[in-house]
């Protein structure tokens, strides 16, 4: 079975992208295992720990390490990602040398309440990703904007549209995760 994580990049409870993300876990096929990894609980990355880790960072490297693929759904924070998931990038990623990333295929949404839909991010995101050697879904690519519209009170999509376009997406990454396996 596919072991596909999910990382939401806002740490905020009831955020869009945790809705957003929701919302693409439902849309992988049966054989399939979606896990939401955590990522708020993360002591900030310091080379310090490198020797010494603290918990959270080894819990977290093994949860990264026995996933197959990942997907982001992220906001932008000032033209970037927010601080709490590239801080779980660099903490999955140190010790030099021992990323647990590499060669994990990957899937970036990004999205906001304007128009922009997080497109900084989105780019900064696949430029870490590249570094970090994890190929990403090039076609489509998922900016989301006006994410306040989207969703009804319960969270579900107001259009069938909207699911139509994501399954697309979600269907790419199978196929890149095919692809590489």
């Amino acid at each position: 079975m596919t072991k596909v994580g999910i990382i939401v990049g806002s740490i905020r409870e009831g955020s869009f992208s945790g809705l957003w993300a929701k919302q693409i876990a439902e849309l992988y096929p049966a054989d399939v295992e979606v896990t939401f990894v955590e990522i708020a609980n993360l002591p900030l990355y310091n080379q310090d720990y490198d020797a010494n880790s603290p918990a959270e960072y080894t819990e977290f490297r093994n949860t990264v390490a026995a996933q197959d693929a990942f997907v982001f759904v992220t906001p932008e924070h000032n033209r970037s990602v927010p601080a709490a998931l590239k801080n779980a990038l660099d903490v999955a990623s140190r010790p030099w040398g021992e990323s647990v990333w590499g060669g994990k295929p990957a899937l970036i949404a990004s999205q906001s309440i304007s128009g922009l839909s997080g497109f900084g991010a989105n780019h900064h995101l696949r430029q870490s990703l590249a570094f970090l050697d994890m190929p990403t879904v090039q076609q489509p690519e998922l900016y989301l904007a006006n994410s306040q519209d989207v969703f009804d009170e319960s969270g579900e999509f107001k259009s069938e549209d909207t699911k139509a376009f994501l399954k697309t997406a979600v269907d790419a990454h199978v196929n890149l995760i095919n692809k590489l396996a």
